[in-house]
């Protein structure tokens, strides 16, 4: 496809070259991944490129460049180079990103997913369900990787729940081409807010919850919702919200006919009640219309009942039987880090779940309190470069809680881990629990592991199921579950 087809309709000024040139090999923000025949975007600020990598991009085989701004030093004399401006290069790049891979997101259902919490199980939901229904096979983009029909999909570099918009348009390609017929996706506020998602023909937009979490990037708490609420801002056709939060009843005045509700305290379309909440899941109502359906899921709690209602809005939403969306919950599989239940030889019951925010670890541990016959052991820690208001809050909800608290490193990333754990202790010391600070994380698994006795409950908050632990510039291998499973057999 030649670069003037690919920005045919977007405002753009040729600044040096022929911009019918073929581009033979998709958009690239990361100077290292460019080959022959690739249109390098110099995005500004970008770790991987940027205009000062100009040079390097053309050397690796770019044909085409495009720009934000002033044409960027290093601009290329080669006439066969050629050179666009662009006034957002963000939205260019994902709208020609689209564009090149045929606009995948047209020929299947895209659903995207966004909230503080409840964005990978919301996901995972919606594909065991359209999977045990009906035999689907369903892409999901987001923070456990990407995959189709079960199968996943490698991607050279990306560590991000939403990827960059050539990595996207990518994977919606890849997944269009392996016959799936349906994609569910997290669109992050970050995601959001830098354009990531937009050329992906989103057909229905799902808001799970908005609580504390990621300050460090919006700054506010008002900025992080504008963020949240770019997605319904003409990217997706229709919503699915929650209904018992705050910022969830503000949207059906943004796309007024097109948002349907699901709650288990408000009114909504999609209802639960009844709900009944032990160690091996959570029974509950479904009321929709004049009709009500028993229903049942393998994952305890209010925030699992939830999640479950936004998929199954979702899924039912796009034309796909109630009934059988029913019956296929309580099959569903166990989610990845998502409250996953590991039970040890001797008798003690491990949670390994994402919880990483004061409002997450609190709904985890207020259920886990629930049911527990005996004490909860928690190990947990706060995450380096994040935000560090929510360290002693997150301590304070661990400590009263848990009857022990094993403090130790998360991803400390850049921080010092032990300065992290220092701004976690007041708020753990400030309820009176006891706890053990164990820096090394494996340690600490261990030692609340050790620590329980038959009956008691050990909840590993913080990772999930991530398979690496960032320290620094390294990813180092590490997978909570598996650190459970071998020193239980140890």
């Amino acid at each position: 496809m030649k670069l003037s087809e690919l920005l045919h309709g977007h405002d753009h000024q040729v600044l040096h070259g022929d911009q019918d040139i073929p581009i033979t090999s998709g958009p690239c923000l990361d100077a290292d991944r460019v080959t022959p025949g690739s249109l390098y975007v110099a995005l500004p600020g970008h770790p991987e490129g940027g205009p000062e990598a100009v040079g390097e991009a053309v050397a690796r085989g770019a044909v085409a460049v495009l720009v934000e701004g002033p044409d960027p030093s290093g601009r290329p004399a080669d006439p066969g180079v050629c050179v666009v401006r662009v006034p957002d290069a963000r939205v260019t790049t994902a709208l020609v990103s689209s564009r090149y891979h045929g606009e995948p997101g047209r020929a299947m259902d895209v659903v995207a997913v966004t909230g503080t919490n409840g964005k990978t199980s919301v996901s995972s939901i919606y594909e065991s369900l359209l999977r045990i229904s009906e035999g689907a096979r369903v892409g999901v983009i987001g923070t456990s990787g990407a995959r189709t029909g079960g199968d996943p999909i490698l991607m050279p570099r990306s560590v991000l729940s939403t990827p960059e918009a050539p990595d996207l348009q990518y994977l919606l390609a890849c997944m269009r081409d392996r016959g799936s017929a349906s994609v569910v996706l997290e669109a992050t506020s970050m995601g959001l807010l830098n354009h990531r998602v937009e050329g992906s023909f989103v057909d229905v937009g799902v808001f799970t919850n908005l609580t504390q979490d990621h300050l460090d990037d919006h700054g506010t708490m008002e900025r992080y919702q504008e963020a949240k609420m770019l997605l319904f801002q003409g990217m997706c056709r229709r919503a699915v919200v929650n209904a018992d939060d705050p910022v969830g009843a503000t949207i059906p005045a943004m796309m007024p006919g097109a948002v349907t509700t699901y709650a288990i305290e408000a009114d909504a379309d999609y209802r639960a009640t009844d709900l009944v909440v032990d160690a091996s899941g959570t029974r509950f109502v479904l009321h929709h219309g004049e009709r009500k359906y028993p229903a049942a899921i393998p994952i305890p709690g209010r925030f699992s009942v939830s999640n479950a209602l936004a998929a199954v809005a979702a899924c039912h939403l796009l034309g796909h039987d109630l009934e059988g969306l029913v019956d296929a919950l309580d099959r569903m599989p166990q989610i990845p880090g998502r409250f996953e239940h590991f039970a040890t030889p001797d008798g003690v019951s491990v949670i390994v779940d994402y919880a990483h925010s004061p409002d997450s670890l609190d709904k985890v541990l207020y259920t886990i309190r629930g049911f527990a016959p005996h004490r909860v052991l928690t190990v947990f820690g706060c995450g380096g470069d994040r935000d560090t208001t929510k360290r002693a809050r997150m301590g304070e909800i661990a400590g009263t809680y848990s009857d022990l608290c094993v403090l130790t490193s998360d991803n400390p990333r850049y921080e010092d881990p032990e300065a992290i754990m220092d701004q976690v202790v007041p708020g753990i010391e400030a309820t009176g629990t006891p706890f053990e600070r164990v820096g090394d994380r494996h340690g600490a698994i261990a030692l609340a592991l050790s620590s329980a006795r038959p009956g008691d409950v050990v909840l590993v908050a913080g990772k999930g199921s991530e398979s690496y632990q960032s320290v620094g510039d390294d990813l180092l291998p590490f997978d909570d579950m598996t650190a459970v499973r071998e020193i239980s057999r140890a």
